[in-house]
């Protein structure tokens, strides 16, 4: 890839009307040449519409889109220099891997005597060196997905955007490719854009996520940020396994739970109106740490769910507010979960305690 496909990408107020409905509402972001940015966020949330208008699928109301120093705002889509990766992948069955992945330098009118050399080239990045001749059908969904982004890279774009292009694999072979996905950006360098409603998936493989709401971006940060830090009680419940309970100013580092007074390590929100986001992993069953400074929670166990690598505990309160944790699947973590019915004491870090604005 040439330096071309390390361009930044700038957003600048970016909004989509349809009549009456707000598809996207007033967003701006700058992405860093060479970063790895998800936009994760539920159906409806505005991450496609904001992939469309970065692709010229879709023409925004009011808003720019720059790309490096060209503004591309309404530029046609084959005029952007922009490789895509869809859903679908959008092969075409009747041509084999050479002539699918040569597709964009044919219809760029780039000289015939370079396509062989550039498919290779393009092919060898994804590791399907030999595969030209292949036709599509011969293919495994894995496979499918390298020729797509071979496809989207062949031409050497400044930008590349992917439309959930792992969501029709199956579990393992869509962690195996996130991971490779993941390895590719870092040989490439490119500027990649990666569309998901997939929490996990975007933060294993994002420099930076941006977690859109009703046409919003709510919060962009690196993925430990948005997972340890998030924002808001939409990004906490959101990201990961995250219980929210409703909790009082105890002070300016504390916050009352019930009857427990619960310190943190971070500052609290303004308002009076806050949320104890607790994510699943970070409760920990008391082992007898006498250690100052933990939270500790008195509670009663419900039920234990056996989930192969770990085990859902759910418990409540003394006043019967529920909470649950996760403890690693292990012969030893079994041990040290009570029974239903019985009490138990669970320990929160003041680091892991995290409270949002409600």
């Amino acid at each position: 890839m040439d330096a071309r496909a390390k361009t930044g990408v700038s957003i600048r107020s970016a909004a989509k009307r349809y009549g009456p409905v707000v598809a996207l509402d007033d967003v701006s972001l700058d992405i860093a040449p060479g970063e790895f940015v998800s936009l994760l966020g539920p159906s409806g949330s505005g991450k496609t519409t904001l992939l469309g208008i970065l692709g010229g699928f879709v023409q925004p109301s009011s808003g720019a889109v720059w790309v490096g120093e060209r503004d591309i705002t309404f530029a046609p889509p084959h005029k952007r220099d922009i490789g895509i990766v869809f859903q679908n992948y959008a092969l075409f069955p009747h041509m084999s891997v050479g002539e699918n992945v040569a597709f964009p330098l044919r219809a760029r009118r780039q000289p015939k005597a370079t396509w062989a050399k550039k498919v290779a080239e393009a092919l060898a990045m994804v590791e399907l060196s030999g595969y030209e001749s292949r036709g599509i059908g011969q293919l495994s969904g894995g496979q499918r997905q390298r020729v797509a982004l071979a496809r989207a890279m062949v031409f050497e774009p400044q930008l590349i955007l992917m439309d959930e292009p792992l969501s029709a694999l199956d579990k393992q072979l869509r962690e195996t490719m996130q991971i490779e996905l993941r390895r590719l950006h870092r040989k490439l360098g490119a500027t990649i854009v990666y569309v998901t409603h997939d929490q996990r998936e975007a933060l294993t493989m994002s420099d930076r996520v941006a977690v859109l709401k009703n046409g919003r971006l709510v919060q962009i940060d690196t993925p430990e940020r948005l997972y340890d830090r998030p924002c808001d009680a939409f990004v906490a419940s959101f990201i990961g396994e995250a219980t929210l309970l409703a909790v009082t100013r105890a002070g300016d580092d504390a916050v009352r739970l019930v009857d427990t007074v619960l310190r943190t390590a971070h500052p609290l929100p303004r308002g009076d109106k806050l949320l104890l986001a607790v994510q699943t992993e970070k409760l920990v069953i008391d082992g007898g740490d006498r250690r100052d400074g933990v939270n500790r929670l008195s509670c009663h166990v419900t039920e234990v769910l056996y989930q192969g690598e770990s085990l859902r505990v759910f418990a409540t309160l003394a006043d019967g507010t529920a909470i649950s944790l996760r403890q690693p699947g292990g012969h030893d973590a079994r041990r040290r979960i009570p029974e239903p019915g019985a009490p138990m004491s669970v320990v929160l870090d003041p680091q892991d305690t995290i409270v949002v604005p409600a």
